[in-house]
C-alpha cells in the first residue's frame, strides 16, 4: 500500500486538461462558461493556444467560423441533449467543418440516466448516435465527428483546495425545497423531514447533477489509485455520498485500487451562520466580497490594472484595459504569496503582500522607500507605482503585483468600513442571545432596517453614510441571527407576538429594497428587476416574504444530529459568548485522540454487508470504520466552502495532528453574500443542466 498523496489528486485537473489539449490542434474551440473557469485556474486560454488551438470562443449560436477553419472542438459542462445541441447544430451550420470533436463533462452513464436507460450497456451508444448526427450536420457522413467524456470540472485553486465550478449552484435542500417536493406526493407517502429523502424522489434534472457529481469523483478517485471511505453529515451529503458508493465503476475501482482515503462529505446548512458572518479574518474574503467578479465567472475577480499604466482615468478606461485576477498559474512567488493570503490571518496575509512587493522591487534595484508598521494601501500602491511604464519587469513580477493590487483596491474601498459594521453588530446579536429570547434580539435588528440617507433618503441627492447598513448587509444578519435562532433563551412570549414583530420587520426592509437608487446584482436576482424604475413595492413585498419562508427553517437544519448541534458557546460570565465552527468540531472529532465514534458523521461506503454486520452486533463486536483511519482525509463542503474554513481546517489538523495530509474540495469559493443568492434566488430542486 502507496500512502496517497494530495499530489496524485492535485494532478488530476492537469491531467484532464491534457486529454482536451491533445484534440485541439489546429482547431477553433467553443468552449461554455463553466468549463472555461475550470480551465482558467489550470493556465487559462494560453494552454490552448500553445498546444496549436488557432482560436477560442464562446460557446453561443452567435459564433462561427470561415471557410479555411474546417476544424472544431467543443467543451461543455452540460448534457448533450436540448439547448446544447441545439447550439452545436447552430454553430455547425454556419460554419465549414470537416472535422468536430464534441467533449462533455457529464460521464456516459448520466447520458444513459438522462434517456432513461437503465441497463449496463457495452460502448458509449449515446456518444456514438451523436457523431451521426454531428456529421449529418457537417454535410458529409465521410467527414470525421468524436464525441466524448472528460472530467474537466476541477479548479486547482491553493495546494490544498480544489473547486468545482461546473456544479458551483448545486446547494442543500431546504424546508421549503421539502414542501414542494411534498405538494407532489400522496399525502400518506411525504417525506416528515429532509434527512427522509432519498435520490429517486428528487427532480429529475437535480438526481443528473448528483449523478454527474459522483461519476467525475469516481474518476478523480481512479486516477489517483485511491478507494475512499466516504462518510456523511446532512441530508444531500448522504445523498450524494450514496450515489458515489453505489456507482458503478466505483465497485470495481474499490476492489483494486491501492490507496486509501476517507471522505466526508458535509452539508454548507450545517453551518450557515460562518458563511455570512464578517469574522472570518481573512483577507482573501474581503477581496472576493469588495471586488467585482470577472464576467462569466463563480470564484475570481477583477482587478483594476490602471495604477501600472500610463493611462488617464476616464468612463471608457475600463474598456481599453484588461482586468487582473487572482488565479497566477505561471508565477511561482504568485502562487506562494497566494496560498498565504488565502490561508492566514488577514493581517498576516497583507504583511505577506508587502514583503513580496519589497522584495520584488528590491531585486529589481528600484528605488524603494523601507517603511515598517501597519500596511496602508497607499503604501502598497507607492511600491508598485515603481513598475509603472517598465514593461520588461511588468511581465516578469505581473501575477505579484496583480495580487498587490488585488489587495490595495479592497483595503481602501468604501465598503471595507460596511463590512466591519456588520463585524461589530453580529458580535452584539451573539451576546445577545444567551441573554434574550429570539423576539427580543430580534427586535435589536428593527432600527437598522430603515432606508439608506436617513430621512430624506427618497430626495435623490441625499447621501448615506458608507457604514450604513445596506439591503444586501440586513439580509445577511437576518440569516445570521436565523441560524442561531435556537439558542436564545427560551421565551415566554405567544407566537403570535413573534409573528407580529417578524410583519413589522418585513414591511420595514421591503421600505429599504423599494427605495434603493441601485439595485445590487444580488437584489436583481431576488427581485427579478433589473432597475430602481421596474422595482414595484408589490414586487419587493413578494420577495421579502419569499426570504422570510425560508429563514425560519434555517435554525432547524441541524435537529436531527446528535452531538454536533450547536455552533455557539453562551457567555459564562468570565468569557464573550461565541460562534464554534461546525467544521471545527468535525476536524476535531476525526483526529481525536480517543477515536471516539461520532453518531452524526454517517459511514456510508457499506453498503449491504454493513446492514447485515450491524444486525449482528448484538452478538459480537462490530467496529465501524473511522474516518481518522486513512492517511489522507478529503472534506467535501457540499455548497461551498470560506476562505476562513480553509484555515480552521489546517489549524485544527496541525493542533491535532499534525502532518495529517487533508484535501478540501468544494462547489465554490463563497463570499457572505453568495449563501444569500443560494438560499433566496438559487432554484435548488432544479439545477440548469443544459437540457
Amino acid at each position: 500500500l502507496r500512502m496517497p498523496a494530495i499530489e496524485d489528486f492535485m494532478r488530476f485537473p492537469q491531467q484532464t486538461w491534457e486529454k482536451v489539449l491533445s484534440k485541439v490542434k489546429k482547431a477553433v474551440v467553443f468552449m461554455d462558461n463553466r468549463c472555461a473557469e475550470a480551465l482558467h485556474w489550470s493556465g487559462g486560454a494560453a494552454v490552448l493556444l500553445e498546444a496549436g488551438a488557432r482560436n477560442l470562443k464562446e460557446f453561443s449560436s452567435f459564433e462561427a467560423c470561415g471557410e479555411n477553419e474546417p476544424k472544431a472542438v467543443f467543451v461543455v459542462s452540460t448534457l448533450l441533449k436540448g439547448r446544447t445541441i441545439d447550439i452545436i447544430k447552430d454553430i455547425i451550420s454556419l460554419s465549414h467543418f470537416q472535422y468536430c470533436v464534441v467533449i462533455t463533462t457529464v460521464a456516459h452513464s448520466v447520458h444513459l440516466a438522462a434517456n432513461s436507460v437503465t441497463a449496463e450497456m457495452d460502448g458509449n451508444p449515446v456518444f456514438e448516435q451523436f457523431e451521426e448526427k454531428l456529421c449529418e450536420w457537417m454535410g458529409n457522413m465521410n467527414y470525421t465527428a468524436e464525441v466524448m467524456h472528460v472530467p474537466a470540472v476541477f479548479a486547482p485553486v491553493s495546494q490544498q483546495l480544489l473547486l468545482t465550478p461546473v456544479f458551483a449552484h448545486l446547494f442543500p435542500l431546504l424546508l421549503p425545497d421539502l414542501d414542494a417536493l411534498n405538494a407532489k406526493r400522496p399525502e400518506k407517502k411525504r417525506f416528515g423531514n429532509l434527512v427522509d429523502v432519498d435520490t429517486n424522489s428528487l427532480p429529475v434534472e437535480l438526481q443528473l447533477e448528483i449523478k454527474s457529481l459522483a461519476a467525475v469523483l469516481n474518476s478523480m478517485f481512479e486516477a489517483a489509485g485511491t478507494r475512499e471511505e466516504s462518510f456523511a453529515v446532512g441530508p444531500m451529503s448522504r445523498i450524494i455520498a450514496g450515489e458515489l458508493a453505489s456507482h458503478p465503476q466505483a465497485k470495481t475501482r474499490r476492489k483494486t485500487a491501492p490507496n486509501k482515503a476517507s471522505v466526508i462529505f458535509v452539508d454548507r446548512t450545517m453551518d450557515l451562520t460562518g458563511a455570512v458572518g464578517h469574522h472570518g479574518d481573512n483577507l482573501v474574503e474581503k477581496i472576493l466580497t469588495v471586488l467585482e467578479p470577472l464576467p462569466g465567472h463563480v470564484t475570481d475577480i477583477q482587478v483594476d490594472m490602471l495604477e501600472l499604466t500610463s493611462l488617464q482615468r476616464t468612463p471608457h478606461s475600463n474598456n481599453i484595459l484588461a482586468p487582473g485576477c487572482l488565479a497566477q498559474t505561471q508565477s511561482p512567488a504568485a502562487q506562494a504569496l497566494w496560498e498565504t493570503m488565502l490561508t492566514s490571518k488577514h493581517k498576516e496575509g497583507v504583511m505577506e503582500v508587502r514583503r513580496h512587493l519589497v522584495e520584488t522591487a528590491s531585486k529589481e534595484k528600484l528605488p524603494i522607500k523601507m517603511s515598517m508598521g501597519r500596511v496602508t494601501p497607499e503604501q502598497l500602491c507607492s511600491y508598485m507605482q515603481l513598475f509603472r511604464s517598465r514593461p520588461g519587469m511588468l511581465e516578469s513580477h505581473c501575477g505579484v503585483l496583480q495580487l498587490g493590487l488585488a489587495t490595495a483596491q479592497t483595503l481602501r474601498h468604501p465598503i471595507m468600513s460596511r463590512w466591519d459594521a456588520c463585524l461589530a453588530f453580529e458580535r452584539l446579536l451573539l451576546q445577545a442571545l444567551g441573554d434574550s429570547d429570539f423576539g427580543a434580539v430580534l427586535r435589536q435588528l428593527l432600527p437598522l432596517v430603515k432606508p439608506r440617507g436617513g430621512e430624506d433618503s427618497t430626495s435623490p441627492g441625499s447621501k448615506f453614510r458608507e457604514d450604513e447598513c445596506g439591503p444586501n448587509e440586513l439580509i445577511l444578519l437576518l440569516v445570521y441571527l436565523y441560524s442561531l435562532a435556537d439558542e436564545a433563551q427560551p421565551s415566554d412570549q405567544d407566537a403570535e407576538e413573534l409573528e407580529k414583530l417578524e410583519r413589522e420587520l418585513m414591511g420595514a426592509l421591503t421600505l429599504v429594497i423599494a427605495q434603493e437608487q441601485h439595485l445590487s446584482p444580488l437584489l436583481q436576482k431576488l427581485t427579478g428587476c433589473d432597475t430602481p424604475e421596474q422595482l414595484s413595492m408589490e414586487r419587493a413585498h413578494a420577495a421579502v416574504e419569499m426570504i422570510f419562508q425560508t429563514l425560519q427553517g434555517l435554525s432547524q437544519t441541524r435537529d436531527h444530529l446528535k452531538q454536533l448541534r450547536s455552533v455557539y458557546t453562551a457567555s459564562d460570565g468570565v468569557h464573550q459568548a461565541t460562534y464554534r465552527p461546525f467544521l471545527r468540531q468535525v476536524v476535531e472529532e476525526v483526529f481525536h485522540p480517543d477515536r471516539p465514534d461520532c453518531p452524526d458523521i454517517e459511514y456510508m461506503s457499506g453498503g449491504l454487508t454493513d446492514l447485515l454486520k450491524t444486525g449482528f452486533s448484538m452478538f459480537m463486536k462490530v467496529t465501524r470504520p473511522h474516518p481518522g483511519d486513512n492517511p489522507l482525509l478529503i472534506v467535501f463542503l457540499v455548497g461551498g466552502v470560506t476562505a476562513s474554513e480553509l484555515r480552521l481546517i489546517k489549524e485544527a489538523v496541525s493542533t491535532h495532528k499534525p502532518g495529517s495530509q487533508v484535501l478540501v474540495l468544494s462547489t465554490r469559493l463563497l463570499r457572505p453574500a453568495d449563501i444569500a443568492e443560494l438560499l433566496f434566488a438559487t432554484p435548488r430542486l432544479t439545477p440548469d443542466i443544459g437540457v
